[in-house]
């Protein structure tokens, strides 16, 4: 997939969120959700991006959209920058980046019908007639399994399963280019995650769709992605083809996540890697390797310098000082 031309291009995007205390509301702290990630999305492909809960994913997903303001860095997509376009041209390009939440009962206003929530990007982009609309919203539900008179009904008469449908033809009624599923399976059923999974696939193949997919569950994002990022505390740590990053994991903490997804054959057994404490808090992050002070493998350069994410093996990258030896 690398050799497609690059849709979505990242660069260092920071995003802080302010802490403020006492009687005049200074800033006394920040918490350091996204610190200077860096990565692209090719045409077509879907990277995966994983990680412990509160590590920054979903953040990053919303910022990238500029649904969150950045503190700092450079997001381009299809060769214009994200963060310097005025009102106008955004609202022009939300068409093409879209987003699914990760909540199929919080993401749908209650008191509208299914077909006012899925047209509403149409009605403010001001696309097609009110019969127009309603072909397309109809048209929209019956590639995602729906039936088009469900557009009448209200949101609480669906499952969680035909809920999260709902919120992917919302997403898909305006033709976007790149849609950001964040977590868009976590809160299903595991027979019907599968289900949503396939369909985000056909979709993705029907209408030649780009995804960055979200989620904290590998096992999740090795069914459909062709290149995952793994982050850890606001850092991205890990980039690397799906193969790859499954079979010679180049970061402890990935290696630590992959010991933990479970195997469907009971007679095989693997080393299960338990980490120690828990993840520092993003206001006031470890010195040097954000990850030292739970891998097994730190020594004194990993409390002191800081690794650079970088190539270590073709189209694999890593933020560790020895990454060759976890990879062995």
């Amino acid at each position: 997939m690398t050799d497609q031309p690059v849709l979505l291009d990242v660069h260092n995007l920071v995003k802080h969120f302010p802490i403020k205390g006492g009687f005049l509301r200074r800033e006394v702290a920040r918490v350091r959700a996204v610190d200077d990630v860096s990565f692209a999305v090719h045409r077509g492909e879907t990277l995966g991006l994983v990680g412990e809960s509160g590590c920054g994913k979903s953040t990053t997903g919303r910022t990238i959209l500029r649904l969150l303001e950045p503190t700092s860095g450079q997001v381009w997509f299809d060769g214009k920058e994200v963060f310097k376009l005025p009102s106008r041209d955004l609202k022009q390009l939300r068409r093409d980046m879209q987003i699914i939440f990760q909540d199929p009962f919080s993401s749908l206003d209650p008191r509208i019908t299914v077909g006012e929530s899925v047209a509403e990007g149409l009605v403010i982009h001001g696309i097609g007639q009110a019969r127009e609309r309603a072909e397309r919203v109809g048209q929209v539900l019956s590639k995602v399994g729906l039936h088009p008179s469900h557009m009448q009904r209200f949101p609480h008469e669906f499952s969680g399963g035909q809920r999260q449908r709902i919120g992917i033809a919302r997403a898909l009624v305006l033709e976007p280019r790149l849609i950001v599923c964040d977590e868009p399976v976590s809160a299903l059923d595991v027979s019907v995650q599968s289900q949503v999974l396939n369909l985000l696939r056909n979709l993705q193949q029907e209408f030649g769709l780009t995804y960055i997919f979200i989620a904290h569950n590998l096992s999740v994002v090795e069914h459909i992605s062709n290149r995952i990022a793994v982050m850890y505390l606001g850092k991205m740590i890990e980039l690397a083809t799906r193969d790859d990053l499954f079979r010679q994991p180049m970061h402890p903490y990935t290696r630590a996540l992959i010991s933990a997804i479970p195997l469907p054959d009971p007679t095989i057994k693997r080393e299960r890697i338990i980490l120690k404490g828990d993840v520092p808090s993003p206001i006031n992050p470890p010195s040097g390797c954000r990850f030292h002070p739970r891998c097994w493998m730190a020594r004194d350069i990993c409390k002191e310098q800081e690794p650079v994410f970088e190539q270590k093996a073709p189209n694999h990258w890593s933020a560790c000082h020895f990454a060759e030896e976890v990879s062995t």
